[in-house]
């Protein structure tokens, strides 16, 4: 883990910053795209009930959307946790780090949220949870051996960024919704043979079993799309907040060079349908996946958060960061 004894350059306590991000508009806006993204979801899944298994599958549909929908708001940051094998991170064993995060919570004007560890050596994090009053912030060993204290102080307050500006829940609402797409579709591929087929007798025969084949090939494409529906901006409005909470915005800046370079060498392919939840893309990528990509590009994430030095009014010196605030 990074050195306890590093200096730590944020301050305790003091008033709040003003923070920009994650206003009422921001929040509103998130709230109508997960609207958006459970009724998308709700038509696919009515959809291909009824190609599949007419007026039965079409009620068998609904059931199961309506406990989907259910289910994928209120317990989608357990699943997420859940699926990456995230334990939380008992306070003994990291107090500097809960510290921290405390902290940087308390300078956002929220509760501390559940902390997290996921053991993998790929650099990386993210943070869950449908409210600032249930969120949880996962960091993986990887991070932790990579990054000094001040780099990962700014990655912390990136992810805190995104609880208080609300992106937490379409986040991993999408993630859990993008895995259950593919999921099903896998499943109707290993199981759904007759059902592709359900009756050459019947009217259209071959040509409804080739139109339910393409149903199944487009649903996992559905699937990136969720991903993808969820804006790439809520990046840059992230390291803006974190930049804001720190009044470091190069510590961030660093910590995503460094993370970008240790996520080439240890790329993590666990869960590839909740990649946009973390801080840098874990996947590999370049070519025309990066027509996909679910990230901003590092460079241009790092020239934004460079320029906001000036803004801050913060400088460099000996001791640290100077704050502005």
């Amino acid at each position: 883990m990074a050195d306890p004894g590093t200096r730590d350059t944020s301050r305790n306590g003091g008033g709040r910053p003003a923070l920009h991000g994650g206003g009422g508009w921001h929040r509103l806006g998130n709230a109508l795209k997960t609207t958006v993204l459970l009724a998308g979801l709700t038509a696919l899944v009515l959809v291909i009930g009824q190609r599949l298994g007419g007026a039965r599958g079409l009620m068998f549909a609904g059931f199961f959307a309506v406990v989907m929908n259910f289910g994928s708001y209120w317990f989608s940051d357990k699943i997420a946790l859940a699926i990456h094998g995230a334990k939380p991170l008992p306070y003994e064993q990291a107090p500097w780090l809960h510290q921290m995060v405390e902290r940087l919570a308390a300078r956002a004007g929220m509760p501390k949220p559940k902390v997290f560890i996921l053991p993998t050596a790929a650099p990386n994090a993210f943070a869950t949870g449908r409210s600032p009053k249930h969120a949880a912030v996962a960091v993986t060993s990887g991070l932790l051996q990579i990054l000094d204290k001040r780099e990962l102080e700014g990655v912390l307050a990136h992810e805190l960024g995104h609880v208080r500006n609300r992106d937490t829940l379409i986040g991993t609402v999408a993630a859990t919704l993008a895995g259950i797409i593919s999921y099903a579709a896998q499943t109707l591929f290993f199981f759904g043979g007759s059902m592709l087929s359900r009756s050459d007798d019947e009217e259209g025969g071959l040509g409804n079993a080739f139109a339910n084949l393409g149903l199944l090939l487009v649903a996992p494409v559905a699937a990136t799309l969720l991903q993808l529906a969820v804006s790439r901006s809520r990046e840059y409005g992230a390291d803006a907040t974190g930049a804001e909470l720190t009044g470091d915005p190069d510590a961030l800046a660093d910590a995503l060079l460094k993370l970008e370079r240790g996520a080439e060498r240890v790329p993590y392919d666990r869960a590839p349908a909740t990649s946009h939840l973390f801080i840098v893309n874990p996947l590999h990528h370049g070519g025309v996946m990066s027509l996909f990509a679910t990230h901003p590009p590092i460079p241009e994430r790092v020239r934004r958060l460079r320029a906001m030095r000036a803004s801050t009014g913060g400088s460099r010196s000996r001791g640290g960061w100077e704050y502005a605030y």
